[in-house]
């Protein structure tokens, strides 16, 4: 191998990370409780972009430390509560929801995101619309 594809390859490997591009970005939440008279449309951030990632198709030569499926995830997170207009005094009308504050390529956790990448869209609502902006 010539020096400069080994220095290449270096360099892509330790700075890859730095190619990334996982930011918090703005999105919507749109929630609605069947027992309340609006839907709430919640201005809030997400974590979303790109993460190098490296895979190969030689994958029974390399170890497992050389091959890596990163995700863009939150690094730092907070949640915020909002009340849906309109509800009965019955019905719990407040709904949590996160917000992400920085974000990092990195393992998906199942114990706070959805690491699916297509889910069924659910950004509408039934009901009359109210905005939330926090």
């Amino acid at each position: 191998m010539s020096p400069f594809f080994v220095l290449s390859l270096l360099f892509g490997l330790a700075f890859g990370q730095a190619a990334s591009l996982c930011a918090p970005s703005e999105y919507t939440i749109h929630v609605e409780k069947r027992e309340c008279a609006y839907c709430l449309a919640i201005n809030t951030t997400i974590c979303a972009g790109f993460c190098m990632t490296r895979d190969s198709n030689g994958k029974k030569l390399l170890l497992k430390s050389a091959l890596s499926q990163n995700v863009c995830t939150y690094k730092e997170m907070l949640y915020r509560t909002a009340l849906i207009p309109g509800c009965p005094h019955h019905t719990i009308p407040y709904y949590s929801y996160p917000v992400a504050v920085s974000c990092k390529c990195g393992k998906c956790n199942t114990d706070y995101s959805d690491c699916v990448r297509e889910r069924v869209r659910t950004n509408y609502c039934t009901k009359p619309q109210k905005l939330c902006n926090v």
